[in-house]
């Protein structure tokens, strides 16, 4: 499991929403044209795509902004864009994503992009457009003159380098220390082969080839690499250098310690936009206070998600609260959750396309009963939702002697049942105000009941879900079981 599970989701539920990460780099639009190739052209030995269909992204440092926009953060772009058709689609991306373009500044130079036409998911050519000049001194100047000041107001800072002219060894001088002196974490995504250019930042990311690039060491001969790795650390005085090392996972490296993360990758479809997505969740990680270790995991999982999709895409928070919370995979405290918190939690299930289960009652002395109940209901979706009476609403219902077991305890132990996503309790006689917060797609009573019978059926049925009813096990019943325990059998 996930270190510091429970403050990793208190940023992914909305602390990141707090955080603002100034990006600066350089700005590109990834374009895709998708089809089949099944011949080759008779007018030359080349294969004939049989267009299907083409879309856009935001690459770059922009796919940099987007990720971090994708987290829940407040991005502010820095960069270069041309005046042109290419500058206009890309700034809609920012605009949709509510991403700060202030400081991106328009040149005479064409704005970057990448078109990849791609034929049964493998690469065929990429059409790069882009001069071969790079910025201006004056342009320089104004992008530093917009990105200083705006370093001291923001939780992190990402130098996003594609060596295509914004990143120039004045400009990340001038951040860096801009950064140092106001106690901001600098990351830095790395194309130059010379890692004095980002002497003094808290974390350069290269992979194994930058990292063979810098060092001179063969990208296969891994330990000698690494060992490299921490000379070039020590030299640039870096707080951390992290390795991205593709199916191997992430090397963090600080002083006196080596952290391994394991690949966390599903099957993978395209690795465009990978690092992107690593080194912005590492920022956003760092900015929310969290160990680097963490960090380090979380951006695993993040990139792993990231490359089973075709294009380069950001994540998104509900992917990433969707792979933290599995039902085997969470330790109960974090499924017990206020109403506030469980409404989020519900919205990003909802968002990574989980079937949302709920069921409720007040599972006072848990039985084979219960636990044939809850697992019935698990069947009926992907993530269950447990609806518990609070000890006031128990006692009206049940008398002034129940419940035995206190909520708070009742709460805990709910919660760490394997078929329970998440526990929230309610104080009403009815859970039918909870049911509408929620809107379950599918509402399960155990019981002697028919749908009509079931508090909340006309409004999940109303919003198109369904009403299922399970049997009780015979016999089994907290009463019975307080029965014996007092000698009350009747």
């Amino acid at each position: 499991m996930l270190p510091e599970i429970h403050a990793v989701l208190g940023l992914l539920e909305g602390g990141f929403s707090r955080l603002k990460v100034l990006v600066v780099g350089d700005l590109m639009l990834d374009r895709y044209i998708l089809g089949e190739v099944d011949r080759i052209s008779p007018e030359a030995p080349v294969p004939v795509l049989r267009h299907a269909h083409r879309f856009s992204r935001a690459g770059g440092a922009a796919n940099v902004a987007m990720n971090l926009a994708g987290l829940g953060c407040q991005p502010l772009l820095a960069g270069f864009w041309g005046d042109d058709a290419e500058r206009r689609e890309l700034e809609a991306f920012l605009d949709a994503a509510k991403i700060d373009r202030s400081a991106v500044v328009t040149t005479s130079l064409p704005t970057i992009s990448k078109t990849r036409i791609v034929g049964r998911r493998q690469q065929l050519l990429r059409l790069d457009i882009e001069s071969r000049d790079k910025p201006g001194a004056a342009d320089l100047k104004r992008l530093r003159e917009l990105v200083e000041p705006m370093v001291g107001r923001v939780n992190a800072v990402v130098l996003s380098d594609y060596a295509k002219g914004a990143l120039t060894a004045e400009v990340c001088e001038a951040v860096i220390r801009a950064a140092r002196k106001a106690g901001v974490p600098v990351l830095a995504d790395p194309k130059s082969p010379d890692f004095g250019k980002y002497s003094g930042a808290t974390m350069v990311c290269p992979n194994l080839s930058e990292l063979s690039a810098a060092t001179g060491i063969a990208s296969h001969e891994l330990e000698a690499l690494l060992v490299a790795g921490e000379s070039q650390r020590t030299e640039h005085e870096l707080k951390y250098l992290t390795v991205t090392m593709s199916e191997r996972g992430i090397r963090v490296l600080s002083e006196g310690s080596s952290f391994h993360s394991p690949a966390r990758a599903r099957e993978v479809a395209d690795v465009s936009g990978a690092g992107d997505t690593v080194i912005a969740t590492l920022a956003a990680g760092l900015a929310g206070g969290l160990q680097v270790e963490t960090a380090a995991e979380l951006a695993n999982l993040a990139a792993g998600i990231v490359v089973g999709k075709v294009g380069t895409v950001p994540i998104e928070q509900p992917e990433l609260i969707a792979a933290l919370t599995p039902s085997s995979g969470v330790s109960g405290g974090e499924k017990v959750l206020g109403r506030e918190r469980l409404g989020k939690r519900v919205a990003e299930w909802r968002a990574a396309g989980e079937t949302i289960v709920f069921t409720n009652g007040c599972f006072d002395l848990l039985h084979v009963g219960h636990v044939t109940l809850l697992e019935d209901c698990h069947r009926f979706g992907s993530k269950l939702v447990l609806g518990l009476n609070t000890d006031a609403s128990v006692q009206r219902l049940k008398g002034p002697s129940r419940p035995v077991v206190g909520e708070n305890e009742r709460a805990r132990v709910m919660s760490a049942l394997a078929a329970v996503d998440a526990v929230v309790l309610f104080d009403e006689d009815t859970p039918l105000e909870l049911i509408r917060e929620i809107r379950p797609d599918v509402l399960v009573k155990g019981g002697d009941y028919n749908v009509e019978t079931v508090v909340g059926h006309e409004d999940v049925i109303a919003a198109g879900g369904r009403v299922e009813i399970v049997p009780t096990v015979e016999g089994f019943s907290t009463t019975n079981i307080v029965r014996k325990l007092t000698g009350k059998q009747g």
